[in-house]
């Protein structure tokens, strides 16, 4: 039971680092490094399309479960302690972001463009 409880604690840590790394990406004092790895970590997580494809038993799961984490920890090492504990606080005080799915919108608009190229490159 306690390897549970740890699992659900760091999977709420995990959510709660997800958000503060997002609103790294527009925060003028984030350094560059940070933002290139914040990008890179909210462009994963957006994205429909995985490293491993989901459907391969265990190693499809595995990639979620190891690499988002390790992305978040990378960034949030990057960003200097002060920044990411107001971008926290940020966090918490905007509870719509959370609830907002439009912010996946650019990642979808883009897979629909590339459809649409290839159906008009090769199909027509």
């Amino acid at each position: 039971m306690a390897l549970l409880q740890k699992l659900k604690e760091k999977a709420r840590e995990l959510k709660s680092n997800a958000i503060p790394v997002y609103l790294a990406l527009f925060d003028k004092r984030t350094p560059l490094l940070a933002k290139i790895f914040a990008a890179v970590t909210v462009g994963y997580l957006l994205s429909p399309i995985d490293l491993i494809p989901d459907f391969i038993p265990v190693l499809g799961l595995l990639d979620d479960l190891i690499l988002v984490p390790v992305l978040i920890k990378i960034t949030i090492s990057l960003i200097p302690k002060e920044i990411i504990e107001d971008l926290k606080t940020k966090s918490e005080d905007n509870e719509k972001l959370q609830k907002k799915w439009f912010y996946a919108l650019p990642i979808i608009l883009i897979y629909v463009f590339v459809v649409v190229f290839f159906y008009l490159k090769f199909w027509k």
